[in-house]
């Protein structure tokens, strides 16, 4: 299960972890964002070991989503070493966001 990303947590739970770090900027408004999902839940077990994958609600988290640019839902950033190394906008398949984690593992 994907971890829940807050601007309050996400230093610790996700960049402070060491490991690449994929956030899933979403919105409750946002339908593309819910078939994103369940794709994250299984990324977060598939790579558990090497990488952290977390959900970042929009609406209740600003801060964090400002930084790295959200401005279109659903958006995943992959973020190493505190840097972004790729930048994913738009719903895209499950082969997709693999190949991108597999880029930077």
């Amino acid at each position: 299960m994907a971890l829940e990303f807050t601007d309050a947590n996400f230093q610790e739970e996700g960049l402070d972890s060491g490991k690449l770090v994929v956030v899933d900027f979403w919105a409750q408004w946002c339908g593309p964002c819910r078939k994103v999902a369940p794709i994250m839940d299984e990324l977060a077990e598939e790579y558990a070991e090497n990488v952290v994958v977390g959900k970042m609600d929009t609406a209740a988290n600003k801060k964090v989503p400002f930084n790295y640019g959200v401005r279109s839902l659903p958006t995943v950033v992959l973020v190493k070493d505190g840097e972004i190394v790729e930048k994913i906008v738009g719903a895209k398949t499950k082969k997709a966001y693999q190949e991108a984690i597999e880029k930077h593992v």
